[in-house]
């Protein structure tokens, strides 16, 4: 079995910073694509960034600029950075990891955390 833990969501007033991280383990063999989700009230769950296992990133439009997808590799981690919130930021952030287990035939699953909240205040 493969865990992420998403920590880091916070209550932060419009134009602050929060980091979010997200550490994956278990049975890892290793990690592909690695990304940042959210799921406002009443909205479906949309990506918000992602960066494969060669560092390559790709943001939606709304956190270019604000939002800054990295990676440890070593830690089997994400962090998401982000900058200038707003209160449409609002939303619970999911980690999502496209794992190699170490089970064998070796499949490659996705896998998603539980989430955690953010809200911008206004």
């Amino acid at each position: 079995q493969v865990q992420l833990v998403e920590s880091g969501g916070d209550l932060v007033q419009a134009g602050g910073s929060l980091r979010l991280s997200c550490a994956a383990s278990g049975d890892i063999l290793s990690i592909n694509t690695m990304g940042w989700y959210r799921q406002a009230p009443g909205k479906q769950r949309e990506l918000v960034a992602a960066i494969s296992s060669e560092d390559s990133t790709n943001y939606e439009d709304s956190v270019k600029g604000r939002f800054t997808i990295s990676r440890d590799n070593a830690r089997n981690t994400v962090y998401l950075g982000m900058n200038s919130l707003k209160p449409e930021d609002t939303a619970v952030y999911y980690c999502n990891a496209l794992v190699q287990t170490t089970k064998v035939p070796f499949r490659f699953i996705t896998y998603w955390g539980s989430g955690t909240p953010v809200t911008v205040s206004s």
